[in-house]
């Protein structure tokens, strides 16, 4: 049987080498294509992919375990469960791959792309730039079909230029920048806090007007501290919540 391929990674030494697999794995599974297989490699195979050991390995994987996206059976192997329920908590501990994994696996609709002056109120990410592109996508989850959150983005024009619209309706945009367009993405600042539900977010998410919705502002910026991208995305509050997680070091 042909085993699910997983992306490859490129671990930081900063944070736990567990932490940085499970989330690059998740956000491998949850933006798979529906024709991927859904066993995973071996524990040995994932930990020579990854450049972890096997200890590790076995870690990150009881992590996706406990999340419900995989289910492991002694002597069969470890596999994708294909209905996992896609509205669980993500911790972030500083990790792009976290980021990534946190705008994963859901059914992915383009409502609208084009350009459009710089919103007022972003516009101390874009302080040079009369216009920037703009991205409005609509997600729901893969088995209900219950819409769970919309995203826009802005974009720089040079980096637009390169984005496909159809990686745009499989992968975040953080993995689009990274991983297709090339960015140099050095850092990702994320500010949630809780609103209500306006009426085109209510009718977009198909929840009461003034429902409480959790608001979510990430800005991506390159080595040299110039934002590539701000996304504005809006969650509906009954099925998703934030942790974050601090590490001693």
């Amino acid at each position: 049987m042909t085993s699910f391929a997983p992306d490859s990674i490129v671990l930081n030494r900063k944070l736990p080498l567990w932490y940085q697999v499970s989330q690059s794995l998740r956000a491998s599974i949850l933006g798979r294509s529906p024709r991927d297989p859904l066993r995973l490699p071996t524990e040995e195979q994932l930990a020579g992919h990854y450049g972890v050991s096997v200890l590790t390995m076995r870690q990150a994987l009881k992590e996706l375990e406990d999340e419900g996206l995989i289910s492991r059976h002694r002597r069969r192997g470890t596999f994708i469960e294909p209905h996992a329920r896609r509205g669980s908590p993500v911790r972030l501990l500083g990790s792009v791959d976290a980021i990534v994994a946190q705008q994963s696996g859901m059914t992915t609709a383009l409502l609208a792309h084009g350009s459009a002056p710089v919103p007022a109120e972003l516009a101390e990410f874009f302080p040079e730039l009369p216009e920037v592109a703009t991205y409005h996508r609509l997600r729901s989850d893969e088995k209900t079909g219950e819409p769970t959150n919309h995203a826009r983005n802005y974009v720089r024009p040079e980096l637009a230029a390169r984005i496909d619209l159809d990686d745009l309706v499989r992968w975040p945009m953080t993995k689009v920048l990274r991983d297709v367009v090339g960015a140099d993405i050095s850092r990702i600042t994320d500010t949630v806090e809780a609103r209500l539900a306006d009426p085109e977010t209510a009718k977009l998410l198909q929840v009461p007007l003034l429902s409480p919705i959790l608001h979510y502002t990430g800005v991506t910026y390159d080595a040299g501290g110039r934002p590539l991208d701000v996304a504005v995305i809006q969650y509906r509050g009954d099925r998703f919540s934030f942790t974050v997680t601090l590490e001693a070091t």
